[in-house]
């Protein structure tokens, strides 16, 4: 079982006690290389539907149902395997989720996060 799940933007220094570092990005980081993001995995299925992302549009106002809506789309059938990779993962490492959105705490990777320790990984 993984000891700990953090988030934190993809922009941000690696470290060593980030253990697996997956992006749970739909979209590449601007203005990131890709040599230089130091993944493990892009995981972008597991990713908010880019329709929810877009309706979201990073508006803290909007997060509690934001997040209602993702945790709903987690269990469908698109994100599914996705979301069963991502448990496995956690259950066996430590896991940094790594997003591009500047509000780290209003985004996807947080409720992955949650998401993840709620099913005790």
């Amino acid at each position: 079982m993984a000891a700990q799940i953090a988030c934190r933007r993809i922009y941000e220094e690696s470290s060593p006690r980030d253990g697996k570092r997956v992006l749970v990005d739909r979209v590449w980081p601007r203005g990131m290389r890709k040599e230089d993001a130091h993944l493990d995995e892009w995981l972008r299925d597991i990713a908010p539907s880019t329709e929810l992302r877009k309706w979201y549009g990073h508006e803290p106002s909007r997060f509690a149902e934001f997040r209602r809506r993702y945790l709903a789309e987690l269990g469908d059938a698109g994100h599914r395997e996705a979301a069963r990779h991502l448990h496995d993962l956690a259950a066996h490492d430590d896991l940094t989720l790594l997003t591009a959105t500047k509000d780290v705490g209003h985004s996807q990777a947080a409720v992955l996060a949650e998401w993840l320790t709620s099913r005790g990984r």
